[in-house]
């Protein structure tokens, strides 16, 4: 594999993927110019248990990767009847989805022989990073906004990460985090702006394709910075430019009524995500009230004729009871998306099956049940 190069969409620079710069010069989101094979299961190493068994279609430019995988991807699929199924993404090494991103990232990191890394979250994503710098020998620090959950935060203290909870909101305590990266003081292993996190996530693409030999007429996804919505479409790409998607499926983006801001721009057409204040929501993973891609969120959605759903805040905590009633105890993130699902099946909007993940363990929700 050669150089890896990162672009900016908006101005056309290139640069190598070393670069400490986390962010283009105009204020661009970087991209990766990355192509990989076409998506075959022949090419997929069934020795490794792990999303690292598709290393074939990942930007990895070297094997750093055994050094920082601690087993994440391969979690199961269940029917939760018989037009639903769920895949367990809380099943990971720190009971998050955001484990397939930080895998990608750290790797990269641990590629470059950085020493530092620093990051922003509401939580799950800091955990992720937190967990595989450990795992690198990497020291770590991350921002967490106040009110994020006690659980999350002792978490990411317990894998000896500095933690600083800022006293702003979300996206305040984003700026602060990115303030303090352009200071040079660590590598900013960003879940937003580093593309190998998406590269992570595409993985869960991958893992359902593989698992039932198809994928679902329906894929419902938690949008607030788009982390996993980002990769479910590029591997999407990937699979029907291999042929092997008779149809693409509807990719339906879940936001709370707190904090829509993509939703609102996507319902009024407009090209950029509308300017809100986000309230408080229990669904703090997806409370993101200025998404650093959200421009390119709307594109996919307007360009593959994706669907937008809210949830009602007052619909969260029946959703997590009713989930934790059938075996699955869930953070209010993924109970926010259930619900949303749950409303749209009452409504007769869904047609076929519906595939949800369920992000983030229970646990990590305390307070409210």
């Amino acid at each position: 594999m050669g150089e890896l190069q990162f672009y900016c969409p908006r101005c056309g620079r290139r640069i190598a993927v070393k670069t400490p710069e986390y962010c283009c010069a105009c204020g661009g989101a970087f991209e990766l110019d990355f192509a990989p094979p076409a998506f075959d299961l022949a090419l997929v190493d069934s020795s490794q248990w792990g999303l690292f068994r598709y290393r074939a279609f990942l930007p990895l430019p070297d094997e750093s990767w055994r050094a920082v995988t601690m087993g994440e991807g391969m979690t199961p699929v269940l029917p939760l009847d018989a037009q639903t199924l769920v895949k367990l993404e809380y099943a990971m090494p720190t009971l998050s989805f955001k484990d397939r991103g930080a895998a990608l990232v750290i790797s990269l990191c641990k590629s470059l022989g950085v020493q530092r890394v620093l990051q922003d979250s509401s939580g799950n994503a800091g955990n992720s990073i937190a967990a595989y710098a450990a795992r690198a020998g990497m020291e770590c620090e991350i921002f967490v906004p106040r009110g994020t959950s006690p659980a999350k935060i002792d978490m990411i203290r317990s894998y000896g990460a500095e933690v600083v909870v800022f006293e702003g909101t979300r996206d305040e305590t984003a700026e602060a985090c990115r303030q303090k990266a352009k200071s040079g003081a660590a590598f900013y292993a960003s879940h937003v702006f580093n593309p190998f996190f998406y590269q992570g996530t595409k993985t869960y693409v991958y893992e359902v394709y593989e698992q039932l030999g198809r994928l679902p007429d329906n894929l419902f996804v938690p949008v607030g910075n788009g982390t996993l919505y980002l990769g479910v479409h590029l591997a999407l790409d990937e699979l029907e430019k291999a042929g092997l998607l008779p149809r693409r499926p509807t990719v339906w983006a879940v936001q709370s009524e707190r904090c829509a801001p993509i939703l609102r721009a996507f319902e009024a057409g407009e090209k950029t995500p509308a300017d809100i204040k986000p309230l408080p929501t229990l669904a703090e993973g997806i409370a993101i009230g200025r998404p650093v891609r959200g421009e390119r969120i709307l594109q996919l959605a307007r360009a593959h004729g994706d669907r937008f759903v809210s949830i009602a805040e007052e619909e969260i905590l029946p959703a997590r009871r009713a989930l934790a009633e059938r075996g699955f105890f869930v953070e209010h993130t993924t109970a926010a998306t259930y619900a949303a699902y749950l409303a749209c099946q009452s409504r007769g909007d869904v047609q076929g099956d519906s595939l949800l993940p369920l992000c983030g363990a229970g646990l990590k929700s305390q307070g409210k049940q």
